[in-house]
């Protein structure tokens, strides 16, 4: 009787591996469109799961903290947090989020996962006992989730474009408090959808009127011919927490029914 022939190079070469166990397999470049599914399919299920019908999406700086915690952000920055934790608390409270339509939940508060004014909005969410989402992109030195959002919602993206397409594809409302380049980037992402009818008519609140109207000038939009007047109906202004929450159900923000 002869040994059999050694096959040990081909149990250990790269090809013979299952491809769903092959880690330098999936992130090759052929993998690319692979990788984007997984990144929509594992929130998309976890979301499911937890009946997270719609939500409400809340932008804003990385950089704002609660008052008494040291930062170099600027004179607003407790204020605004402040403000997002409150709205946080309300739009949980009265939108839908607390109580289950048939195993459904509405309103949903959603962040980019991050510090600042995410944390807040987070946070907000948590003191009133319900549910929220956390949006994460991985980066070079920022983000670490914040400790508030519901940590089988915490989810982390290569992707910004489908982080993007999660952050809008569930939104009954968007909140943008003031931020930076990032906070720019989602809210123009979402004025862009909505001007040219990619996405539904949902209601825009820019939270601190102060702010944007110095840092963008839309009347100069309007009168280079590069938007229409219309196209500023697509947003209005509020200046806190109970403010932002009355305009959103003012522009439409669908609510629960309620018996009785």
């Amino acid at each position: 009787m002869t040994d059999s022939p050694d096959n040990s190079a081909q149990m250990a070469s790269a090809a013979f591996r299952l491809p769903a166990m092959d880690q330098e397999f999936l992130l090759g470049d052929s993998m690319r469109g692979v990788r984007f599914l997984l990144e929509y399919a594992k929130a998309e299920e976890r979301l499911r799961a937890w009946g997270v019908r719609s939500t409400v999406v809340v932008f804003g700086s990385a950089r704002a903290r609660p008052a008494g915690v040291p930062t170099t952000f600027g004179p607003n920055g407790a204020r605004w947090y402040e403000e997002a934790r409150r709205f946080g608390m309300i739009a949980s409270q009265r939108g839908g989020a607390l109580t289950s339509d048939h195993g459904q939940r509405d309103n949903v508060i959603a962040t980019g996962g991050g510090p600042g004014i995410m944390e807040a909005a987070n946070r907000g969410a948590a003191e009133a006992g319900a549910p929220s989402v956390g949006f994460n992109i991985t980066l070079p030195h920022e983000q670490e989730p914040n400790a508030y959002s519901t940590p089988d919602l915490t989810f982390r993206f290569h992707y910004f474009a489908m982080r993007k397409m999660h952050l809008a594809m569930r939104a009954n409302g968007l909140v943008v408090f003031p931020g930076g380049f990032g906070t720019f980037d989602e809210l123009f992402e979402i004025l862009t959808l909505r001007q040219t009818g990619k996405a539904p008519a949902i209601p825009i609140v820019l939270a601190d009127r102060a702010y944007w109207t110095s840092v963008i000038n839309f009347d100069a939009l309007v009168d280079a011919g590069m938007v229409k007047r219309d196209d500023l109906d697509l947003f209005g202004f509020a200046d806190d927490a109970e403010d932002i929450w009355a305009a959103l159900v003012e522009r439409g923000l669908p609510l629960p029914h309620r018996k009785g």
